[in-house]
C-alpha cells in the first residue's frame, strides 16, 4: 500500500520571520515573498537574501495587507505565498532514516483536528530525530500555513505522509519490521519505554484517542501517570513527553 506523493493542498502562505527563512532555505515551492513596508533591517536582509538567491519576485506591503493575507497572523512582517505543501511517501520515511543511518522512528497521528498540535508535534519530532510523520487523508489537519508557522520551520525538515487507511498503513508497517506503540489509560508506564529498533508511535486525537480498529493492530500501549485532578494532557504535550523517552532509550548517556 503506498501513500500519496505530492498530494495537492490549498495553496496558501507560510509566515513569521523564523518560518519564512526554513522555507526559504527547503524545496517548498514559493511563488512570491511580501515583505512589510519600514521592517527592521535584521530581519529584511536575511530574508532578502535567501529571497534573491531563489530568484523570488519581493513584494513590499503594508501592515494591513499582510494582517489580510494571514488572517490576523503573527506574520512578523515576512509572508511567503506558496504552492501546495509536498507529501512524502512511506518509502520516504524508510529512505530518510536511512540516510541518518538508524533504525527508523515514525510517529503516526491518529485524528488529530488542532493545527497548533499539529505544528508543535512536527518541531518536537524535528528535535528527537523524530524520521518521518504519517497522518490520515481524512477528518484530520493535513499541512497548513499554521501548521508551518507553528512548526517554526520543522516542516521543512520532517517528512510528512498522508495515507487513506491507517490500519492498513500500520499493518504495513508492521510487515516491514516496526514495532508499533499506542498510548492509553491502561498500558505500560511510557518512562520504562525501550524505543530502540524499528518503532512507530500513535498519538490519538484529543479527545477520543486513538481509534478502536487502530487499537487492536497496536503491539503495546504506553500510558503517562498522573496524579493531578485533571486526567488528560494536550496531544502535542502528551506527544513531546512521549517522544523524548524514545529518543532517550535511543540516545542512552
Amino acid at each position: 500500500m503506498k501513500s500519496e506523493h505530492q498530494a495537492p493542498n490549498e495553496t496558501g502562505f507560510i509566515y513569521g520571520h523564523y518560518a519564512s527563512v526554513e522555507a526559504l532555505k527547503g524545496t517548498q515551492e514559493i511563488n512570491k515573498v511580501w515583505l512589510q513596508t519600514g521592517l527592521q533591517d535584521k530581519i529584511r536582509h536575511s530574508v532578502t537574501q535567501l529571497a534573491k538567491k531563489k530568484g523570488l519576485v519581493i513584494q513590499q506591503a503594508p501592515k494591513s495587507k499582510l494582517d489580510e493575507l494571514t488572517d490576523g497572523g503573527n506574520h512578523q512582517g515576512v509572508v511567503l505565498s506558496v504552492a501546495s505543501f509536498n507529501y512524502a511517501t512511506i518509502d520516504d520515511l524508510f529512505e530518510n532514516a536511512k540516510k541518518h543511518q538508524a533504525e527508523p522512528f515514525f510517529l503516526i497521528l491518529d485524528g488529530i483536528e488542532d493545527p497548533h498540535n499539529l505544528g508543535s508535534i512536527l518541531r518536537t519530532a524535528d528535535a528527537a530525530g523524530v524520521h518521518g510523520v504519517i497522518i490520515p487523508k481524512r477528518r484530520a489537519v493535513q499541512l497548513t500555513a499554521t501548521v508551518a508557522k507553528i512548526s517554526t520551520g520543522a516542516i521543512e525538515h520532517v517528512p510528512v505522509t498522508r495515507v487513506t487507511n491507517l490500519v492498513n498503513t500500520v499493518s504495513e508497517l508492521k510487515d516491514r519490521g516496526l514495532w508499533v506503540f499506542g498510548t492509553d489509560m491502561a498500558g505500560e508506564d511510557y518512562r520504562h519505554w525501550d524505543a530502540t529498533g524499528a518503532t512507530a508511535l500513535i498519538i490519538g486525537n484529543e479527545g477520543k484517542g486513538i481509534s478502536p480498529l487502530l487499537k487492536k493492530k497496536v503491539d503495546s500501549m504506553l500510558t503517562i501517570p498522573m496524579i493531578g485532578h485533571v486526567q488528560s494532557l494536550n496531544a502535542s504535550v502528551a506527544a513531546s513527553l512521549l517522544i523524548y523517552q524514545g529518543f532517550s532509550s535511543r540516545n542512552p548517556l
